[in-house]
């Protein structure tokens, strides 16, 4: 008795342990290793001795920081990392605001068509970021735009959207219109949280809707908010979708106009898969970097206001 009640607690003890290897395993094999491999890719680089024929020409040898100097260097790269922080300077405070404004007045009292209203606000999120972007690429273009069509016919300018600087709110546009929903439906979530005995409360002090939703709801909601935002950072610096699927469409986007756009350009364009293992690993790395003091930054704000409330 005493060895089969051992086996059976044995056999409950290791039970999670079961369920979570499956999990385990394809995290491992498929972005665990990943990752390795691509680290170790970056520490080295090919060897070319003579002209480069025969089976010995060319070899592959380490390389250690090289390949990291080199593009830490390189001026497309910091170039890309520049438009991408303007990009981003656009698009999370815009999409963030919408989120939460929508929101908000979706939780209001007095909203009709609350489930049309918010599946058509959601709708977007279900769009695959390809489609989305050839779909407002032909919009921008000015020949096939209704847009500039119905312009052209009020007699007013037609701005050029895929040149210059307006190329920027036309690629922020993409990711507010597709990202807008998804926030607004994690936003609007925590509201629906709130116990309604605290709006009953404040409406009993005199409290205004907009009060409510300055004092009560957006703080309340906060968690929330920092949540889209850390995945919307994410988000932002790992642009690739749309400045590459508008890119036949205008000579203003560049093999290089990300980082991201980079890295598949030395690796696939250039055949160079050393110096994109490396540039991808400092892209990782700054994303990493910034997430944490993002989380930290946050989590320590959020401590601060316990330990004042407390002391309130």
């Amino acid at each position: 008795m005493s060895s089969s009640t051992s086996r059976r607690s044995y056999g409950v003890k290791g039970a999670p342990y079961g369920f979570l290897l499956p999990a385990t395993v394809l995290f491992a094999l498929f972005f665990a290793l990943p990752i390795g491999y691509a680290v170790w890719l970056s520490f080295r680089k090919v060897r070319v001795s003579g002209l480069g024929l025969g089976s010995g020409a060319r070899k592959e040898v380490w390389a250690g920081f090289g390949n990291y100097t080199e593009a830490l260097q390189d001026s497309e790269l910091l170039h890309g990392a520049l438009r991408v922080l303007g990009y981003g300077c656009i698009v999370v405070p815009v999409m963030l605001g919408l989120a939460l404004l929508f929101a908000l007045m979706l939780d209001s009292e007095k909203v009709r068509l609350a489930p049309f209203t918010r599946l058509a606000i959601f709708l977007p999120y279900a769009v695959p970021g390809v489609v989305a972007a050839l779909l407002w690429g032909f919009l921008y273009l000015p020949d096939v735009s209704p847009f500039s069509f119905a312009l052209d016919k009020l007699g007013l300018p037609q701005p050029d959207l895929l040149d210059g600087g307006p190329l920027y709110l036309a690629l922020a546009n993409i990711a507010v219109w597709g990202g807008t929903g998804f926030n607004m439906i994690v936003i609007y979530t925590s509201l629906r949280s709130i116990p309604a005995e605290v709006y009953e409360a404040a409406k009993l002090d005199g409290a205004t809707p907009l009060q409510i939703a300055l004092r009560i709801k957006i703080p309340m909601v906060a968690p929330s908010l920092v949540l889209t935002l850390f995945f919307s950072i994410i988000a932002t610096l790992q642009v690739f979708n749309e400045p590459t699927t508008l890119k036949p469409l205008t000579n203003s986007v560049d093999t290089a106009w990300s980082p991201l756009m980079k890295v598949y350009q030395d690796a696939f364009g250039r055949n160079d898969i050393y110096a994109a293992a490396a540039e991808a690993t400092l892209i990782a790395l700054v994303t990493l970097l910034l997430s944490f003091g993002f989380l930290r930054a946050a989590n320590r704000r959020n401590k601060r206001d316990v330990s004042q409330g407390g002391v309130r």
